[in-house]
């Protein structure tokens, strides 16, 4: 995690503080996990990545140690990001992990519930938006959501959350797509956002069903090219909704 990171960018933007103070660090020579350590408090204590028990799911051993192995690369530094910006939901999914983990018979699948935390922990995006953008966006009417509704997107407002989706957006592409989730419009700025995500995996918990999907570089001033129509009529990035056939 050496090098530059456009940190001005609209989906880093709600990370700058957090994420220049600690790159800052990476930079100047510091490890990964003691730029973590140096950049604020979170519930875990970052070790280097050899600190890691081979033996004990990774999900396990923050969970009994209170330490998180950190390797010196870009997907940790934004996972250590999560963990220092959202300490209640970080702390609240490994908690649902570890639980999982400890029931589990050995062999057993994930089950639906880690499936839905994993693709939000690593590729999620929060989305505040009015209610006909959010159906639009459901039923991927693309042309609907980026045309008449185009104005609509200044009320609305996109947290990038997932730390692997941070990640690749390092070097942004038109193919890169997020698993939303809508806020509530009550819900405010850090730290209302954390209180409202843990409260979510604790009360009621999303399925992978509950996710839209979003290209972000299509939201309107995220990417200077999407003012051209035509970028969103990119069928092999905006997909149609695909309607399965009703079960009897």
């Amino acid at each position: 995690a050496e090098e530059a990171i456009a940190w001005d960018r609209p989906w880093y933007r709600p990370w700058h503080r957090l994420g220049a103070q600690a790159h800052a660090m990476v930079r100047a020579g510091r490890p990964t996990w003691e730029a973590l350590r140096a950049a604020g408090a979170a519930p875990v204590r970052f070790v280097p990545a050899t600190d890691k028990d081979p033996y004990l799911p990774y999900e396990l051993q923050i969970r009994r140690t209170g330490r998180c192995p950190t390797r010196d690369d870009w997907h940790d530094f934004f996972n250590g990001l999560a963990w220092l910006r959202f300490p209640h939901t970080k702390a609240r999914l490994n908690l649902l992990h570890a639980a999982a983990l400890t029931a589990a018979c050995p062999g057993s699948p994930r089950g639906r519930l880690r499936d839905a935390m994993t693709v939000f922990d690593e590729n999620a995006a929060l989305l505040w938006a009015p209610d006909p953008v959010w159906q639009a966006l459901v039923v991927k009417d693309w042309s609907t959501l980026f045309g008449p509704m185009r104005p609509l997107w200044e009320r609305c407002r996109v947290e990038v959350f997932g730390h692997a989706l941070l990640d690749k957006l390092r070097t942004p592409r038109k193919a890169l797509t997020a698993h939303v989730l809508r806020v509530p419009a009550t819900v405010g700025a850090d730290p209302d956002i954390d209180t409202w995500m843990a409260r979510l995996w604790t009360d009621s918990p999303p399925a992978t069903r509950d996710f839209a999907h979003l290209p972000l570089l299509g939201v309107p001033g995220w990417w200077p090219e999407n003012e051209d129509p035509a970028f969103h009529e990119d069928a092999a990035v905006f997909r149609k909704l695909i309607k399965r056939p009703a079960r009897h």
